[in-house]
């Protein structure tokens, strides 16, 4: 029998932690007044913050807050490495994940129920099993850090533009509270990066995105499509287009995003991810946009076999430590 998870031989952690929520809208149902979308929000900070800026995590699509706490087989996960190198963090479930409660008659229809299947194309894909030396774990349905991995995984709304809508008024009036802030999100949770950056302009002072879905314009499968570029609910350009088919049918090159300019920005990837192959082209559009975006390439940091779900694989202490050199370029210890 193993040995039960408070009996382990796990580092003791102080810190200063607690939770709350960024309610969502008051509607009248025929069952009384009811929220629609609140958003669970976990805090962590250390006795001592030398960082100048929190970090609000976003996990990705399906996913929830505890994508950035802990690993399938029970490390701890980058929040608190984050948290060791002097960041207070706000861990967030985007509305209707997680934590934050989902009701289809409230928030919209559900998309499907997340199959082991795509998991398995989306972390560890058949035809990067050679190369996606970093997994480590078994990759059978049924096998035990597969099954932890897709426990925590649900069903996103079905409208991807109204779920990206609001993810950034929940993460906007987040800040309004907290202050400025750096956002680091995966995947399906990058667009609630662009857009929140969008809403707040001067509270988010730059954000790590890790693996972020794209490139601009696409159809992600089984969810959704890019309509407004690296986002499926509108984005403020410069100059302003009257709809998705006016940004789509523009010349790339005038694609400006006010809200983006001059903003510090690392798109991360890892060398045995599907999407390393259209992350280039993501921080190609970043750039345009007016951010200051560069591609931050595990291997260019000697670490390799990386896949999607590099915030969780066997490495992830290793993944996690360019990143934090990045924040600490760009924002230094106080």
């Amino acid at each position: 029998m193993a040995t039960a998870p408070h009996l382990t031989d796990t580092p003791l952690v102080t810190s200063r932690r607690g939770q709350f929520w960024v309610p969502g809208e008051r509607i009248t149902t025929p069952g009384g007044t009811v929220q629609r979308g609140p958003m669970f929000v976990m805090w962590e900070a250390p006795e001592t913050v030398s960082q100048p800026y929190p970090l609000v995590l976003v996990h990705g699509g399906g996913g929830q807050g505890t994508d950035w706490t802990g690993t399938p087989d029970g490390r701890p996960g980058w929040a608190q490495r984050f948290v060791e190198a002097g960041f207070a963090v706000y861990i967030v479930d985007r509305p209707a994940h997680g934590r934050s409660p989902y009701h289809p008659d409230v928030v919209g229809p559900m998309g499907g129920a997340f199959p082991y299947e795509a998991a398995g194309g989306l972390f560890l894909p058949e035809d990067a099993a050679g190369a996606q030396t970093q997994w480590g774990y078994e990759r059978e349905i049924g096998s035990e850090h597969l099954d932890q991995l897709t426990a925590s995984m649900g069903p996103l709304p079905a409208d991807l533009a109204e779920s990206q809508a609001m993810d950034a008024d929940r993460l906007a009036r987040m800040l309004d509270s907290i202050g400025p802030a750096i956002l680091v999100t995966h995947s399906a949770g990058g667009p609630a990066g662009w857009l929140a950056a969008d809403a707040r302009p001067d509270l988010v002072k730059g954000i790590a995105a890790i693996e972020p879905v794209g490139p601009a314009f696409a159809e992600i499968p089984g969810m959704g499509t890019l309509s407004w570029g690296l986002t499926s609910a509108p984005i403020s350009y410069e100059p302003a287009f009257a709809d998705a088919a006016e940004a789509r049918a523009a010349d790339p090159e005038t694609l400006s995003i006010p809200a983006l300019a001059g903003k510090p920005v690392a798109v991360v990837v890892g060398s045995a991810s599907p999407f390393a192959a259209f992350e280039p082209d993501v921080v190609g559009f970043l750039q345009t946009a007016g951010a200051d975006a560069e591609l931050l390439h595990l291997k260019e940091h000697g670490i390799e076999g990386n896949g999607h779900g590099l915030i969780f694989e066997t490495n992830s202490d290793e993944t996690v430590r360019p990143v934090i050199a990045w924040l600490e370029a760009n924002w230094p210890q106080s």
